[in-house]
């Protein structure tokens, strides 16, 4: 039997709060980030998943989500890999600037296509494609082989490098993913067949409250 795969997105960060694109920028969690990321973590305690490893990005807001979380289960101390490639994608020259601020620069149907077209990439930065380029990859050879020798990964990143997993773990078209937003602190909870076909999904939280 397969382990189980448990994707969450770190709480709403600084950035998140001042509507900025951040990308590869490293703000901290905002108050409400840090409560995000502690209900998520009491939602996987009451599910009762125990984790043999967690994995994040190198940017505070994962690897703090990821901590609070493995606090709230009580494995402060779990082996976490920590790794770029679990990174937010690239907003290029659009990291640090407001949203409104490059809508008016730019216009809003550009902006629209930069931020939602899966193939499209914001000046100096990455598409969806690009980001998964790097996580599946990472995915396939890190992650997938642990999950299916019967661990339980707990994968602490970001909307875009988590929208490119769930897109292949969910079979989603490229139109599909384009309209996909992953709420901040809801865990998903993946078991996965033999074949590394999902065998259920159960989403502990309200996505309706994505951004």
């Amino acid at each position: 039997m397969s382990g189980t795969l448990v994707l969450v997105r770190h709480g709403q960060s600084e950035w998140n709060l001042k509507n900025l694109f951040t990308g590869w920028k490293n703000p901290d969690l905002t108050e409400k980030g840090v409560v995000e990321a502690n209900e998520g973590a009491v939602a996987l305690k009451d599910y009762g998943v125990h984790f043999d490893i967690a994995f994040t990005s190198v940017l505070i807001r994962a690897e703090r989500t990821c901590q609070i979380i493995l606090d709230v289960i009580g494995q402060s101390d779990l082996e976490t890999i920590h790794d770029q490639a679990l990174n937010e994608r690239d907003y290029g020259d659009l990291a640090g600037l407001n949203k409104d601020d490059a809508r008016a620069k730019w216009g809003e149907e550009q902006v629209h296509i930069w931020r939602r077209s899966y193939d499209t990439p914001p000046p100096g930065g990455e598409s969806l494609k690009d980001t998964g380029a790097r996580v599946w990859p990472y995915y396939m050879m890190e992650i997938l082989p642990r999950v299916l020798a019967g661990q339980n990964v707990l994968v602490a990143a970001h909307g875009n490098s988590l929208r490119s997993l769930v897109m292949i773990l969910d079979r989603m078209t490229q139109a599909d993913i384009t309209g996909l937003n992953l709420a901040t602190g809801v865990p998903m909870v993946y078991r996965l067949n033999a074949d590394s076909t999902v065998a259920s999904k159960e989403v502990l939280g309200d996505m309706s409250k994505a951004h």
